[in-house]
C-alpha cells in the first residue's frame, strides 16, 4: 500500500468541485484507475498526483492486465483512497475534468484510454441513475479492480456482495499482475 506522499500539483478550477456544490459529509471513496494508450505507467503515476487534490489518502500498487471485453493493449491499473465531502456526482465530474486533460476520448465503449477513472464505492453510498451507480456494478468481476482495491481494504464487505476477497476465485483465469515498483 501506497501512502499518499506524492508531491502537490496545482490544481484547475475545473479538477475540484466547485464552491457551493453540496456535499456531503467527509467519507472514504476509492477510485479505479486505468490507461493502455502511450505512457500508460506514467499517465497513471501522473493521474494519482492530481488526486492528492481531490483528498487522496493512498493508493494501490500498480498493476497489468489484459483488457476486458476489448482489445488493445494491456492496461496499467491502481486503486486510490481518497477522503471526500463532494457529493457523488461532483466527484464524478472532477474525475471527468482530469480525464479530459489526460486526452480522454469515448469514441465508442470500450475503447482504449489515455486515462480512465472509474468511482468505484463512495462509503455508505448507495448511487443510480443515468450517470453513476454506487457501487460500481462491476467491480466484483474485475481482477483489475479487485486486487488493488482488497490490498486498501482487505477486509470490505458491500451490501448485497459480502465480502469483496469472496469473488476474487471467479476472476482467477483474469490476468492482473503486480508491477514492480519502479
Amino acid at each position: 500500500v501506497r501512502r499518499a506522499t506524492l508531491p502537490a500539483v496545482a490544481m484547475p478550477a475545473t479538477a475540484v468541485p466547485e464552491r457551493g456544490a453540496p456535499t456531503v459529509p467527509q467519507r472514504l471513496a476509492y477510485v479505479g484507475l486505468g490507461a493502455n494508450l502511450g505512457d500508460a505507467r506514467g499517465a497513471v503515476q501522473r493521474a494519482l498526483r492530481r488526486l492528492d487534490g481531490l483528498g487522496l489518502l493512498r493508493h494501490s500498487a500498480l498493476y497489468r492486465s489484459a483488457p476486458v471485453q476489448a482489445s488493445g493493449p494491456d492496461f496499467v491499473n491502481a486503486v486510490a483512497e481518497l477522503r471526500s465531502g463532494a457529493a457523488p456526482l461532483a466527484l464524478l465530474d472532477a474525475l471527468q475534468a482530469i480525464e479530459l486533460e489526460f486526452g480522454r476520448e469515448r469514441p465508442w465503449h470500450h475503447a482504449p484510454r489515455t486515462l480512465d477513472l472509474d468511482l468505484l464505492i463512495i462509503e455508505g453510498t448507495s448511487w443510480c441513475d443515468e450517470r453513476l451507480t454506487l457501487p460500481h456494478p462491476r467491480l466484483h468481476q474485475r481482477a483489475f479492480v479487485l486486487r488493488p482495491l482488497l490490498e486498501l481494504a482487505p477486509a470490505m464487505a458491500l451490501p448485497g456482495l459480502g465480502l469483496l476477497a469472496d469473488h476474487l476465485p471467479a476472476t482467477a483465469g483474469q490476468a492482473a499482475r503486480r508491477l514492480a515498483d519502479a
